[in-house]
């Protein structure tokens, strides 16, 4: 019985892998759209919807992880011996989870300068429009105020 909850645990790190794997795929489309020229905010928003699946799919594994390890833990205190090969296994997964879960957090930090880094331009491409915007504005009036004002020199006799 403990080892089909072995193999189990052992499959769930292994799924949990290959989520966290995709979520890297999307963190890298993330970047290469920001990276590119044009960005497509659709596309963005389009990752971000399927890239917070994955997160939750990434949680559900972690919480059914936990609810059989804490079921297992008990049962493998006194038999380390016997399962000395598959919780090897375990471990070495874990550690891999874990680095990959390190290598998310970089790639998410990354990301996330670079969205920082896109919105501040287009904060100041926009307070530069308008800056602009009131600039022809402030030329328009002070144009159509001289060409109301009457000649000066014009003797008004006739």
């Amino acid at each position: 019985m403990t080892e089909n909850y072995l193999d189990l645990l052992e499959e769930s790190l292994r799924k949990k892998l290959q989520v966290m794997a995709e979520i890297q795929k999307y963190n890298l489309r993330q970047q290469e759209i920001f990276q590119s020229g044009n960005v497509e905010m659709d596309r963005f928003d389009e990752y971000v919807a399927e890239k917070g699946a994955l997160i939750d799919r990434v949680t559900a594994l972690d919480s059914g992880f936990e609810k059989l390890y804490a079921k297992v833990a008990e049962q493998l205190a006194g038999n380390r011996e016997k399962y000395a090969a598959q919780i090897r296994t375990l471990q070495s997964l874990v550690a891999e989870v874990t680095d990959t879960s390190v290598q998310l957090q970089a790639q998410e930090a990354r990301n996330k300068k670079l969205i920082e880094d896109y919105f501040r331009k287009e904060k100041e491409g926009i307070r530069i429009g308008r800056k602009s915007s009131q600039a022809a504005i402030g030329y328009y009036k002070t144009m159509s105020k001289t060409a109301v004002m009457p000649p000066q020199f014009m003797d008004s006799k006739k």
